[in-house]
């Protein structure tokens, strides 16, 4: 991933030049939350991502979820991309959690860039 100066009025790199898509913002939290929900395969509760206009998740972690403390401790950026391991590949960022399937359809991973956390998030057949 190239660093490149922008203006302030343009869109960065990822979605101007590749065509990532902002899909959401997830938050980590430590307090329990209106409506969260339990995935117990990846050990965590999420709340907001359905109801948010922002596309705001709130991400709260079982104390033995095995996922990097920077994911469970620093807010993240999750972009929809059309093939992901050609994302991962072309990219050249530290993968932080490998490419799995949080749900039916869905392929995910966590990358590293300059300290953040940015999770890309591939859909199949929707």
């Amino acid at each position: 991933m190239k660093g490149m100066d922008r203006k302030d009025y343009e869109p960065p790199d990822v979605t101007a030049r590749l065509g990532w898509k902002y899909h959401h913002l997830g938050i980590p939290t430590r307090e329990a939350r209106p409506g969260e929900v339990h995935l117990p395969r990846l050990k965590m509760h999420v709340s907001g991502f359905s109801t948010s206009p922002f596309g705001i998740e709130w991400m709260r972690f079982d104390d033995d979820c095995p996922f990097a403390e920077i994911v469970k401790t620093v807010p993240h950026v999750a972009f929809a991309v059309d093939d992901l391991d050609r994302e991962l590949a072309a990219c050249g960022l530290e993968v932080l959690c490998e490419p799995g399937a949080p749900s039916q359809g869905v392929r995910a991973a966590m990358v590293l860039h300059n300290g953040a956390p940015i999770e890309l998030i591939e859909f199949k057949g929707r």
